[in-house]
């Protein structure tokens, strides 16, 4: 297995390949002076309590479940039940305590197309939800939709679908598709440019972002745009977003041609796609923490298990493993099974384990016996990182 370490300084990396560039355009306006309060606990969401110590995967897998269509997210449940969206049916499937999976629901006005249809898929309260939220593409648009949780485990059923926020920009390519629940307690949505990069620069475009809304659809008061769900801009394609112990915000970003990107997210600012892919060095964007060729990551889901981030690679098929310097750069980065479970589509904590979607039936991949597999990966204290303290 291929295991290189590489600890990188964003500042000092020297960029040699050429970066994509195109005119800009217009301004868009400032954000918004007001303060955004420091991240706080949600009041209705737990987690567990894991040591913010570096982990690794120790390389001892198990398969959970095996014979899954184009999955693209998955939410465990205290309950110990757990939620799987599949890409091109909008089939929500549990993944039963004891295993085996069972339909729960279809999400209403699935359109799949190229890279689109049901794609991540989010709850407030693992403990116990009362909402299932969904990210979708239907004729018309991408939006994020919501349905109750009716039953128990073993037996959930999802009840009358309604709009949480609709109009995102859709296409075959780059819809983004991830949502998660931040420290705050509000939601979080990403979407891609769908292939119209001017969508990522221009403000009043929801396609290129960073989203921000409450639970019901609403803009929160402290966003940076005023009465704008826009969190962060100047994106191609994030599907990717997890906040560490110190409330830091990361993001994973499909690059074009050039480079991936692992991006702390501050709200407001803009990240520079079209105009910068990867490292550009230009005052006017924010750059990347980290930034990978594109041949060896593509990166998708990202999870934190203490605080080491894990990020699920499609087209580089692999796990990368990032540790960070309290919860900021400098990062150092290394890959885990290299080509061992072909796509990765999604990672995600599970207590002191790590679970992964393999991504192999979704027209892209090379399907192989059992594909696709939901995996559950130990881990353990990292060898080769100096443990805090």
């Amino acid at each position: 297995m291929n295991r290189l370490t590489v600890t990188l300084l964003a500042a000092g990396l020297a960029v040699t390949t050429a970066l994509t560039g195109c005119t800009a355009p217009a301004p868009v306006p400032p954000p918004s002076t007001t303060r955004t309060p420091e991240p706080r606990p949600s009041p209705t969401r737990s987690i567990p309590a894991v040591a913010a110590i570096p982990w690794e995967p120790s390389g001892q897998t198990v398969d959970l479940e095996k014979g899954l269509v184009a999955p693209w997210s998955v939410v465990p449940l205290r309950s110990g039940s757990a939620l799987i969206s599949e890409r091109d049916s909008g089939t929500v499937l549990e993944r039963l305590p004891q295993g085996g999976t069972r339909t729960i629901g279809t999400v209403a006005g699935v359109v799949h197309s190229g890279e689109g249809g049901l794609l991540g898929l989010a709850v407030q309260d693992e403990e116990a939800p009362t909402f299932l939220y969904a990210y979708e593409t239907t004729a018309d648009d991408n939006r994020v939709v919501r349905m109750p949780v009716t039953g128990v485990p073993g037996s959930y059923a999802l009840g009358t679908q309604e709009n949480v926020v609709t109009g995102i920009p859709k296409a075959s390519n780059h819809d983004g598709g991830r949502i998660a629940f931040g420290p705050d307690g509000m939601l979080y949505i990403t979407a891609g440019d769908a292939s119209n990069p001017a969508n990522a620069q221009n403000v009043a475009s929801l396609g290129g972002k960073i989203l921000r809304v409450t639970p019901e659809g609403g803009v929160p008061g402290d966003n940076p745009f005023p009465g704008s769900p826009v969190w962060s801009y100047g994106h191609r394609n994030p599907q990717g977003i997890a906040w560490d112990s110190r409330g830091t915000m990361w993001a994973s970003e499909f690059g074009q041609n050039t480079w991936d990107e692992l991006n702390i997210i501050t709200p407001g600012s803009n990240y520079g796609w079209p105009n910068v892919e990867g490292i550009g060095g230009d005052p006017k964007y924010t750059d990347p923490v980290f930034q990978w060729p594109t041949d060896v990551a593509s990166p998708s889901g990202l999870a934190v298990v203490g605080d080491t981030l894990f990020l699920a690679g499609l087209g580089g098929q692999r796990l990368w493993t990032i540790w960070t310097t309290d919860g900021h750069a400098p990062v150092t980065v290394k890959p885990f099974f290299d080509g061992t479970f072909g796509r990765l589509r999604d990672a995600v904590a599970h207590g002191d384990t790590l679970w992964l979607l393999t991504n192999n039936t979704d027209g892209r991949g090379d399907p192989r016996p059992g594909d696709d597999r939901l995996v559950q990966v130990t881990l353990i204290p990292a060898q080769s990182v100096k443990h805090p303290g």
